[in-house]
């Protein structure tokens, strides 16, 4: 740009690039960009930060009444921080739950019943990914249909099979030779969850089959190839080829599998009378309360600061699981290609 042929220097300068740029498409749709990317970032996070307020506000509510004498639950003065802290409320709390009890057996119902969730889970979706089989859409559609139909539907029939298990008919059998059936009750123990999750029907088992079976239709086949060429069967391919390869479709299940588990109380309610999970516990406590011969639990507000306290042991393991993993349970979602 030859600055002597323009008059007026500065203004005659300004004049002309300003022109010079209103002519440059580039320029101009660069300008819009960056203002357009600036408009998008301000909006995305003030989104994030008024869903995070929505998702942790429970938990902000939790802690602030959990730990907080009655009194102080309609001082207007108190909002967040409670002046005077307590533990009381835990104390009362663990001793009318059992909640070390309730703990112990709600994480080894959890975690047994996830870790056979996850093995039939991944053998019935890498059969749906990887093999054909006459009726094999039709059977793939009652797998869908399990995320469809809610377990209510279904709990009555589950109950009295568990009621009277007959083991899977050869109790009906031996009744032909002998007239009398030949069953057992299951209820009130953990194999009225293990035996569902062992044939892939436990909690969420359709959306478990679901996640493996995306996730196995999306690996190389040439592996497979070349593993039957070496000599493997299907059995072994699995077991040496696939499932090293799929460790984040295992982690994201187990920990899914696991939170579903612990956070159940419908299924385990209609099985368990004498052994009581942490979630069961927690939805009768508040007529625990009520049963109580301690006066303060007649207190409307103190039944809030209790429920508020049952809350936080009940949701406080699955969040230490979730603090620990959380890095590989990022990366395994990422993996897995679960986005929302």
């Amino acid at each position: 740009m030859d600055l002597k042929k323009i008059t007026g220097f500065p203004g005659k300068v300004k004049d002309y690039v300003r022109e010079k740029h209103e002519k440059n498409p580039y320029l101009a749709k660069k300008a819009t960009s960056k203002a357009a990317h600036i408009a998008w970032t301000i909006f995305r996070t003030l989104l994030l930060i008024g869903l995070s307020f929505i998702i942790i506000y429970p938990v902000i509510y939790m802690f602030s009444m959990g730990f907080r004498v009655s009194e102080e639950v309609m001082d207007p003065a108190v909002v967040w921080i409670p002046r005077t802290l307590t533990l009381d409320n835990f104390k009362m709390t663990i001793d009318l739950m059992k909640y070390w009890d309730a703990l112990k057996q709600t994480v080894l119902f959890s975690i047994l019943s996830s870790l056979l969730a996850v093995a039939s889970c991944a053998i019935t979706g890498y059969g749906f990914a990887r093999f054909k089989f006459k009726g094999k859409k039709f059977l793939f559609v009652l797998v869908l249909l399990m995320v469809i139909i809610p377990s209510q539907t279904t709990i009555i029939p589950q109950f009295i099979q568990f009621r009277y298990f007959d083991f899977f008919g050869i109790g009906k059998i031996v009744q032909l030779f002998s007239g009398k059936l030949w069953s057992t009750n299951i209820l009130d123990t953990g194999w009225s969850l293990y035996l569902p999750a062992i044939f892939a029907n436990g909690i969420r088992a359709g959306i478990m089959i679901y996640i493996f079976r995306q996730f196995f239709r999306g690996l190389p086949k040439e592996l497979e190839d070349a593993a039957y060429i070496d000599g493997c069967g299907p059995i072994r391919t699995f077991i040496q080829i696939m499932i090293p390869l799929s460790s984040a479709a295992f982690i994201t299940v187990f920990l899914f599998s696991f939170v579903w588990y612990w956070n159940d109380y419908y299924v385990s309610g209609m099985f368990f009378s004498n052994i009581g999970t942490v979630s069961v516990r927690l939805s009768g406590l508040r007529s625990l309360l009520s049963m109580s011969q301690a006066s303060v639990s007649f207190d409307p507000y103190s039944i809030i600061t209790y429920m508020q306290a049952g809350c936080l042991l009940t949701i406080a393991p699955p969040l230490i699981v979730y603090i620990i993993f959380q890095r590989f349970f990022t990366q395994s979602i990422e993996k897995t290609g679960i986005v929302g």
